[in-house]
This record gives structure tokens, C-alpha cells and sequence, in this order.
């Protein structure tokens, strides 16, 4: 798949998740998918499906579903958070590479 057409596809699944229908409100998707601004505890299983998904417990999410959050809704938020994550890792090696190229180019 030419370079185009994979970043046209990362984008769609971007749009998808945060402006898509879905049972999590639009601003909580957006705040899951950049790891911030969300209140505790929910910020906890956010930062943990992002950061070190190895250590999310059932408490982390028995924690936010005492919040008032349904399984849905976690489930949408856990999505946006591990996107986001892998979206800003994207980007981040999309651009060592552009700078790799042009520092391989000019030396």
C-alpha cells in the first residue's frame, strides 16, 4: 500500500474513533485518546492502557464502572487510549525517519 494511502487509512481510523457514533461522550474519547484530562480514577486505567498496559487490573476498571461508566463506554475509552498511544508512536517514527532521511541525504 503506497505511503498516501496508509496515512489516508491512520486518519480514517483516527476520525472513526473520535468523531464516530459512539456510547462515550466525543470530549471523553478525545481526552482518552491524548492521555489527558481526565478526572482520577478513570485517569489511572486511561494512563495504564496507554503507558503500561501489562499492569491494568480489574480494580482500574471496577474503579471507573463505579464512576457511573458502562462496559461500553470503557471499552470505547480503552480503544481511544491504546490508538492514541499508537498514533503518537506512529508520528513520532514517521518523523525519525523523515529526519533520518534528510540527515542521510545531506551527510
Amino acid at each position: 500500500m503506497p505511503d498516501d494511502k496508509k496515512r489516508a487509512a491512520h486518519r480514517a481510523l483516527v476520525d472513526r474513533i473520535l468523531s464516530g457514533e459512539g456510547r462515550a461522550a466525543a470530549q471523553q474519547r478525545a481526552h482518552a485518546f491524548g492521555n489527558d484530562g481526565l478526572s482520577p480514577p478513570l485517569d489511572t486505567l486511561i494512563s495504564k492502557v496507554a503507558t503500561r498496559p501489562a499492569q491494568v487490573t480489574e480494580a482500574d476498571f471496577a474503579a471507573a464502572k463505579a464512576l457511573g461508566f458502562s462496559e461500553d463506554q470503557l471499552f470505547e475509552l480503552v480503544i481511544c487510549a491504546a490508538v492514541g498511544q499508537s498514533a503518537r508512536l506512529y508520528e513520532a517514527g514517521l518523523a525519525a525517519l523523515a529526519e533520518a532521511t534528510v540527515n542521510g541525504e545531506a551527510g
